[in-house]
């Protein structure tokens, strides 16, 4: 189980580094300072706080999962389609400024981790718990993408 969480750990990690890659200018940027944004947008800090402590939780849940007597290639293609996700939104938003693009793509990861928390939750029981972070986080940052995207 230690090894399995372990690489988890290391490829969610390596998702936000990757998607991060973008992120950090855009947030100094002019651009991204001066959009109307939702009056519940969190502190910066809390973000680097929160996707930390989101990819520890999901690196538990995914090593608990793919030890379950379940098809692991279905899960397998879910979660690459997260990690997807999850790197593309960054350069999306701050470096191509697509925000309407970025709602989308943040509303499919919302889905994503919602199939993950539906679907498996009979077979995780508490161990759904895991991902629970991760989930109401993208319902939170959901909201702020679209309020961006109402508002701007």
């Amino acid at each position: 189980m230690f090894k399995k969480v372990i690489l988890f750990l290391v490829l969610n990690f390596s998702a936000l580094w990757l998607g991060s890659m973008s992120t950090s200018a855009g947030v100094v940027s002019d651009w991204y300072q001066n959009l109307q944004k939702a009056p519940w947008t969190p502190p910066g800090w809390v973000f680097g706080v929160a996707w930390s402590l989101i990819m520890i939780c999901f690196a538990f849940y995914m090593a608990i999962l793919i030890t379950k007597k379940y098809p692991l290639k279905p899960i397998l293609l879910l979660y690459v389609l997260q990690l997807l996700l999850n790197i593309a939104w960054n350069p999306v938003f701050f470096y191509l400024k697509e925000t309407t693009l970025g709602l989308f793509i943040i509303l499919s990861l919302t889905f994503v981790v919602g199939l993950f928390f539906f679907k498996y939750l009979k077979l995780m029981g508490k161990a759904t718990l895991f991902l629970l972070p991760y989930f109401v986080w993208l319902l939170l940052a959901s909201s702020l993408n679209l309020y961006i995207v109402l508002y701007n």
